[in-house]
């Protein structure tokens, strides 16, 4: 798929119940790419229901319905932005850019996942009152990951924002790095942060 190509991170649902189910969890999605044509559940009921609960999640609308009245509609129900098949990738591409970085807002100067939490003005962490000291290496990797808490990060993606370098690049430093982070978040006794996808990365979630 075109967007994991460009390095982010999919979950792919072709049926709009499902889809639903998904959105309601507690899961945070930057971004809904919607298809109206959607079997169970159409993509216009789907954000009939979710744009209320999710005000500000960026949706995006594909439809093959050329009509002004559909896209007025679906706009009316909630959609960011809709785009008419056929179209471009490269205006595919342009406009979930565009939806990104009119959500992007700015990063808070706290984060909290569970009892850590990150203070990023003092370059501080704190666990539980405990505090947590971090090389600037693992401080930028547990920076990465409490920025994408609930969602699995890539290591390619850790290997691009902490160390500059290409996910080509045949390395394992993400896991050593990622286990010195383990070790001192996730101590003997205390719920695990820190958690391993197969085949993927690392995800920062209370269990």
């Amino acid at each position: 798929m075109e967007l994991q190509a460009d390095r982010f991170i999919v979950n792919e649902i072709h049926d709009g119940e499902q889809a639903l189910e998904a959105l309601n969890a507690n899961r945070r999605y930057d971004l809904l790419i919607l298809d109206l044509n959607l079997p169970s559940l159409d993509g216009l009921s789907l954000l009939k229901q979710v744009r209320p609960t999710q005000p500000r999640l960026p949706v995006l609308v594909l439809t093959a319905r050329a009509r002004v009245e559909d896209r007025v509609d679906a706009l009316q129900a909630g959609a960011d932005d809709c785009l008419t098949k056929p179209f471009s990738l490269a205006e595919f591409n342009a406009r979930v850019h565009a939806l990104l970085r009119r959500n992007s807002g700015q990063i808070p100067n706290c984060s909290t996942v569970g009892d850590l939490s990150i203070f990023r003005d003092e370059r501080r962490v704190e666990r539980n009152g405990r505090r947590i000291e971090l090389t600037p290496r693992e401080y930028a990797i547990l920076d990465v990951m409490m920025r994408n808490a609930g969602r699995p990060v890539s290591r390619a993606t850790l290997l691009e924002e902490v160390w500059n370098m290409s996910s080509e690049s045949a390395t394992n430093i993400v896991d050593v790095y990622m286990k010195y982070v383990r070790d001192k978040i996730d101590l003997p006794g205390e719920p695990r942060l820190t958690h391993t996808v197969r085949g993927f990365g690392y995800e920062l979630r209370v269990s």
